[in-house]
């Protein structure tokens, strides 16, 4: 029985510095603005991520006050001067007005990120942010944000791992609001946890999530006969999930 998630092919560096950015992004509660308060972002990738960020928003035909909003908090969390508000400002009108993205954009990006994937990323999981501003992110918004990482260099599976984080902490609160998992990334998102982490971490979020729901808590609780029926399904889904996943690792 393996110990370890799928592998990704991402190199060895990228793949360090992606993990840990991701354990980042999860500290800051998957705020994107605020990973960018706590690591920062060169000030050439500004270009690139404003540009993108108006491609995506107008992914559906019409750029939504949510998408305005999350540029903005980019900007504050940027500390960009007046100047640059404006000259931000223009590269998400261009974005925005944009039908297919020129080959040149985010050259730089694409040029550095096999030396320094930092930047590269950290713009990735701004995109994806904003991918899914509204939850899982319709079709048309997830191309052009896979669109724009593609653009970068990057992997677009990296798009995956990062909406994948979103799925399993942001999206995903209720394990009893799913049907039975039937799919490894169903069973990922029953017990909160993703395809990076590791075997045993997820049969540690998997305990937890059992110790949740012990018949010895749940009669503490003074339940409902109705909730105390969602609970007892809750328990079913999570040890199905749990079977489903070593099944995985076992093969």
């Amino acid at each position: 029985m393996s110990d370890s998630a799928p592998d990704t092919a991402l190199p060895g560096r990228m793949e360090a510095e992606f993990a840990s950015l991701l354990g980042e992004l999860s500290a800051c509660g998957h705020q994107a603005s605020e990973l960018m308060v706590r690591t920062r972002l060169p000030g050439w990738c500004r270009r690139s991520l404003f540009y993108f960020l108006g491609y995506i928003a107008k992914s559906e035909g019409r750029v939504t006050e949510k998408d305005i909003g999350f540029a903005e908090t980019l900007m504050k969390a940027l500390h960009l001067s007046k100047r640059q508000r404006r000259v931000a400002i223009k590269h998400f009108q261009n974005g925005k007005n944009a039908e297919t993205i020129p080959v040149a954009k985010a050259l730089r990006l694409k040029l550095s990120h096999r030396i320094w994937p930092s930047p590269s990323l950290r713009v990735a999981i701004c995109l994806c942010h904003a991918a899914q501003l509204f939850g899982r992110p319709a079709k048309k918004r997830r191309y052009r944000c896979e669109d724009a990482i593609d653009q970068m260099g990057l992997p677009i599976s990296i798009s995956d791992d990062i909406l994948d984080s979103y799925a399993s902490k942001i999206w995903i609160t209720q394990p009893e609001s799913h049907p039975k998992p039937t799919t490894y990334e169903q069973a990922l998102q029953i017990l909160g946890v993703t395809r990076r982490d590791s075997l045993t971490d997820m049969k540690r979020a998997y305990r937890k999530r059992v110790s949740e729901c012990h018949p010895d808590k749940l009669a503490q609780r003074n339940l409902s006969p109705t909730e105390l029926t969602r609970a007892k399904d809750t328990l079913l889904k999570i040890q199905q999930a749990w079977e489903l996943i070593e099944r995985r690792h076992s093969l």
